[in-house]
């Protein structure tokens, strides 16, 4: 992503990240809920979490799923892996890696192949999607399950104008994606998913303020603070609520594969 470096903007943001993210208690429950559905997850599955941060939806799909293996949670950052704590909790092993590490085969996984994975909004980082995405389908066992979730691609988020229309540069079209994998060998659909957001306008401005999305990170503090003006503005009300909706684009390896 253009501006700053994506690894740093969330080296910076580590500590302080579930803080800023999480828009509400009944967020990531919800979430978690819905990737598990999508990719018919079993207690008995090996599973990685691609580009998982600090593990925020993992530690709550171990916590219900209870897995017989470790949910593995790749990022390329240590420090938002860090925050899974130390030691880092029994059904949670972290692996320092990108997207293109596991795709490509640099970095060993304690697993040979995997029975589901999930990129949660961290596709748009990836340089090469579809060369990246056919790594990782080759990654699964047969029968495995591929799941890209992502934003579409405009959002109606009570954003500043400038941090919308960068967002319609930068995103990539979910239909895209699909293609992507059903060119890996996979069977592919593209659904949505849809949650009310709720949430105190003040903390949605800190979210912004700390650049809790990565597009943020392409704006320079002056341009942030005028962004928030723009905001204010424009959202009188002391709650904002605005629908958070996204693509689910789900691949499934054929059970014949060898």
């Amino acid at each position: 992503m253009e501006g700053r470096d994506v690894r740093g903007h969330y080296e910076g943001l580590a500590a302080e990240y579930d803080e800023h993210w999480v828009y509400g208690l009944d967020y990531i429950p919800w979430m978690s809920g819905r990737i598990t559905e999508a990719l018919r997850l079993d207690a008995t599955d090996r599973i990685a979490d691609i580009g998982s941060g600090t593990g925020l939806f993992a530690r709550e799909m171990a916590k219900h799923l209870q897995p017989r293996h470790p949910i593995l949670c790749i990022d390329p950052s240590e420090a938002m892996l860090g925050q899974l704590g130390t030691p880092p909790p029994a059904d949670l092993t972290p692996v320092v890696a990108t997207a293109e590490d596991i795709a490509e085969g640099r970095t060993r996984l304690p697993y040979e192949q995997l029975d589901a994975m999930w990129l949660k909004e961290s596709v748009h980082h990836v340089a090469e999607p579809a060369r990246t995405l056919r790594g990782l389908a080759e990654r699964l066992a047969p029968g495995g399950r591929l799941l890209v979730v992502m934003l579409p691609a405009t959002i109606q988020y009570p954003l500043f104008e400038a941090a919308l229309a960068r967002f319609e540069e930068l995103q990539p079209d979910p239909a895209v994606i699909e293609g992507h994998l059903r060119a890996a060998g996979l069977e592919a659909g593209l659904s949505h998913v849809e949650h009310e957001l709720h949430i105190d306008r003040d903390k949605y401005l800190g979210m912004v303020r700390a650049r809790y999305m990565s597009l943020l990170s392409t704006f320079s503090d002056s341009e942030i603070e005028k962004g928030i003006d723009e905001m204010r503005e424009a959202h009188p009300e002391p709650v904002l609520a605005f629908p958070d909706r996204f693509a689910f684009v789900l691949g499934r390896r054929g059970e014949e594969h060898e």
